[in-house]
């Protein structure tokens, strides 16, 4: 093992144990989870001994947070000293600190090769949902100026870009695309020259086409809600490096055993955050570990991208959509008898479909029914009215049916 590993491993270890002193003597959730594993926080030296401590898997979060509103005993500051709280599918109820760059992009930003005075349109969400301020508080450290694109229209974010001469785009790639399509039909084309993607899968083919078709100097990051940035590409575009400040391990999902090398497993996070800290996050996504030095110098492995997902929910258009949200949507509505959603791929662009049998002698409205799922699921739907039998009893209510790609973000 070189010293750069051996330095990374120690600074690992450092954040491991600072994690769980800090959790158990301030959050009642690591308190309860460590007492029920049978060990203390001075057990806990390094990140091997992290394997004693039950993962808690982010699909447990909704039910945690509704019997100890608002954040199940996890937050450590008083609710009204918070920046911001969120309200993210699931649902699940999300904190942001004071601060600047509260969820630490700016070093994915900086690898990307963002730089103080760009102008970058950012097209995530900035309502309920924190998808839009964790960009912008990147995009901030790093001394950019942002044009808060959210889930304005299509025409509007391509104007705004234009008027302000926007070189730099933050957002999912498949809106890039549509963005870049669009300014080019109309022979105006957009003036990015760099990206940095995350919230849904970038494919090497819609990559070669943003990058060679376009111009644009594409990298993803990789990051959740609950546990701010995680990953990042370099100059390499070779796997996600692991960001400052957490702690990253790959396990197995059957058994919660460390993966081996290339070995899917799910990825599981540790953070000593002041205000939200966590210790054994399941994210609920895939991955695996690269560990061959990477060329850029960066000390220790690198995640092999996204390779799936274990839990319940399916990212739509940057968006988790849950099984049990649709089920409140729709359940209590007398006209559906049975429904089914599948999410699917036209081209590079999710697709998200909800199939509906009507109750008999019923009639269906697919407008007012998509009007109701968006609702409650933050994607327009499209409803798909189909025959009685149409939709198997054992069917799943929420179906991914796209082709699982080699590389992408969660």
């Amino acid at each position: 093992m070189t010293g750069r590993s051996t330095d990374w491993d120690a600074l690992q270890d450092r954040l491991a144990s600072r994690a769980v002193a800090y959790g158990t003597e301030h959050s009642p959730e690591i308190g309860r989870r460590l007492e029920g594993a049978g060990i203390s926080a001075m057990d806990v030296a390094g990140v091997a001994d992290l394997r004693s401590i039950p993962v808690l898997a982010k699909d447990d979060l909704p039910a945690l947070q509704a019997a100890d509103p608002p954040f199940g005993g996890m937050l450590m500051v008083a609710a009204g000293s918070l920046a911001r709280i969120f309200r993210s599918p699931g649902p699940i109820s999300d904190p942001q600190g004071t601060g600047d760059d509260f969820w630490r992009f700016a070093p994915a930003l900086r690898a990307a090769g963002f730089r103080p005075g760009d102008v970058v349109l950012n097209s995530f969400s900035y309502h309920l949902t924190p998808g839009g301020l964790m960009l912008d508080g990147g995009l901030r450290a790093v001394g950019c100026a942002v044009i808060p694109g959210g889930v304005s229209a299509t025409t509007a974010q391509i104007e705004a870009a234009r008027a302000a001469g926007a070189t730099g785009y933050t957002g999912t790639p498949q809106f890039l695309l549509t963005l870049l399509e669009r300014a080019a039909e109309s022979g105006e084309p957009l003036e990015f020259e760099r990206a940095l993607v995350t919230g849904a899968p970038l494919p090497p083919s819609l990559r070669a086409r943003l990058q060679d078709g376009f111009g644009v100097d594409v990298y993803q990051a990789y990051g959740t809600a609950d546990t701010g940035l995680l990953g990042y590409e370099c100059a390499e575009k070779d796997g996600w490096h692991v960001a400052p400040e957490v702690v990253v391990e790959v396990l197995v999902p059957a058994d919660d055993r460390p993966a081996g090398e290339g070995e899917a497993g799910q990825v599981v996070v540790t953070s000593p955050n002041e205000v939200y800290p966590l210790v054994r996050f399941g994210t609920g996504d895939l991955s695996a570990w690269k560990r061959a030095p990477c060329p850029c110098g960066r000390p220790g492995p690198r995640l092999a991208g996204f390779l799936g997902r274990v839990g319940e929910g399916v990212k739509v258009k940057g968006m988790f959509v849950h099984p049990r949200e649709l089920t409140a949507a729709l359940r209590s509505d007398p006209d559906v008898a049975r429904y089914r959603a599948v999410v699917s791929a036209d081209g590079a662009r999710d697709v998200f479909t909800v199939q509906v049998e009507a109750a008999p002698g019923a009639v269906v409205d697919p407008i007012t029914l998509a009007a109701c799922i968006r609702e409650a699921v933050k994607i327009r739907p499209v409803v798909e009215v189909v025959g009685a039998g149409a939709i198997p009893d054992d069917a799943r209510s929420l179906v991914d049916a796209r082709e699982e790609l080699a590389t992408g973000s969660s």
